[in-house]
């Protein structure tokens, strides 16, 4: 489930495209495996993308969770996914995480 951002008067118009209300967290929401293009103008920005268990409302991903189209090994440093990662709240987490090796 991915939660969007949406006026109140243009609940009708998500609700067509099949956006669902969640009553606890008073949003709508975009079901598991229904496409997010329709739902575009509502999505949050800056919001990771992360999935939420729809059970347990909780994020499954990190918050600074980035999709990255590049399969490379994460253990090895990466020149392409390090230009992808510049600048994004993954990369400050990553730096502000203490060593743990």
């Amino acid at each position: 489930m991915t939660f969007l951002n949406v006026p109140y008067a243009e609940k009708d118009e998500a609700r067509a495209l099949g956006a669902r209300w969640n009553p606890g967290r008073k949003r709508w929401y975009v079901p598991a495996g229904v496409a997010l293009e329709p739902f575009a103008k509502w999505l949050k920005e800056g919001d990771g993308g992360g999935r939420v268990d729809t059970a347990a409302a909780k994020v499954v991903v990190g918050a600074n969770y980035v999709e990255l189209d590049h399969a490379c090994n994460p253990f090895e440093p990466c020149a392409e996914c390090a230009r992808a990662l510049a600048g994004t709240p993954w990369q400050q987490a990553r730096a502000a995480a203490p060593n743990k090796r």
